[in-house]
């Protein structure tokens, strides 16, 4: 087993890598990664992006998303958040095993005197509470599977940042389920590092120590794959199955109800509804926010060059917009 040694903390880059290393063929041997990211939300392959997000929230405190290509729910990253990913080889058909892989984190804890377990379908557990999710692809004959490793998180920002209301979104995608989570630094009897558990998870895994970094040509691939696929809102929201969205509120003036129909993050259709007296026909907005990405800067800038005033002289323009822009 070989280790290769990513110190970067760019989710963007972390996922390309992960992509990467496991479309090249040209690498016999079994790999592994132990990584981290600065503060990130991670959504699945299959999922919508807007649904599992709290928008306002990663706004305000700069929180980025990016998606993977393993299926399975949102995940939160932060540098008290350690990720494991093994590519490895393995014969046709074979059913998924998630086991084989979790087996050496649950040997790191021991080591270090906590008891940890696999439980459900990919997560491993401490006293009944989750610390680790993992998902797994296959591509070429190989798989790729990765973890999170909970060791001291930021436990209420991880809440924050995927806490949405589900009565907004209507969507086709995969939903997260939510657990009761835990951090590996609440069940320690000494002290201990990050850096110091993640060298004892690196032993546990590679009996031989065998690792290297990256090549320069190889770092020049994964920036290329991170600037063109990771990073472009194409593929971290535009990649979402279709949903629809609705955002309604009474104020003094009345009660207004926007929906929306959106299909590969585009506003596909938009109506809206409410017992306000208007003065111009609303449907002018509806048509300038139809073909929009479904994003915050976009629909701003459109709904500004707008005199909503005029449309709606009861309301204040910001507050129609603010409603539109929360997550």
């Amino acid at each position: 087993m070989l280790e290769i040694i990513n110190n970067s903390t760019d989710p963007y880059f972390n996922l390309a890598l992960e992509d990467y290393l496991l479309n090249r063929e040209d690498i016999t041997e079994d790999i592994f990664l132990l990584w981290q990211n600065r503060p990130v939300v991670v959504v699945g392959r299959n999922q919508n992006t807007v649904e599992e997000i709290n928008q306002e929230f990663i706004r305000s405190r700069n929180v980025e998303v990016v998606r993977r290509i393993s299926g399975g729910g949102a995940v939160y990253h932060d540098l008290g958040n350690l990720n494991f990913t093994f590519i490895a080889h393995e014969e046709p058909g074979l059913s998924l095993d998630f086991a084989r892989y979790t087996a050496p984190v649950i040997e790191a804890l021991a080591i270090i005197g906590i008891k940890a377990e696999n439980q459900g379908r990919n997560d491993i557990t401490i006293q009944g509470r989750k610390f680790s999710g993992n998902a797994q692809c296959r591509l070429h004959g190989r798989v790729m599977h990765h973890g999170t490793i909970l060791f001291a998180s930021d436990l209420e920002d991880m809440q924050q940042a995927l806490n949405v209301d589900p009565g907004k979104i209507i969507s086709k995608g995969v939903k997260s389920v939510r657990s009761r989570v835990t951090n590996i630094s609440e069940h320690l009897a000494a002290p201990l590092t990050m850096a110091e558990f993640k060298d004892i998870l690196s032993q546990a895994i590679n009996k031989d120590r065998k690792y290297r970094e990256l090549s320069p040509d190889e770092r020049s691939a994964v920036e290329s794959l991170r600037d063109n696929k990771f990073r472009r809102w194409e593929w971290v929201y535009g990649f979402s199955p279709p949903f629809n969205v609705r955002r309604s509120q009474r104020f003094d003036w009345g009660n207004i109800d926007f929906r929306f129909e959106v299909k590969r993050g585009l506003v596909k259709e938009c109506k809206i509804y409410g017992d306000f007296f208007a003065s111009r026909d609303v449907t002018i907005i509806e048509r300038q926010l139809i073909g929009l990405r479904y994003q915050s800067e976009d629909m701003r800038k459109a709904l500004e060059s707008q005199d909503l005033a005029s449309f709606i002289p009861a309301a204040q323009p910001d507050e129609i917009i603010d409603l539109l822009l929360r997550g």
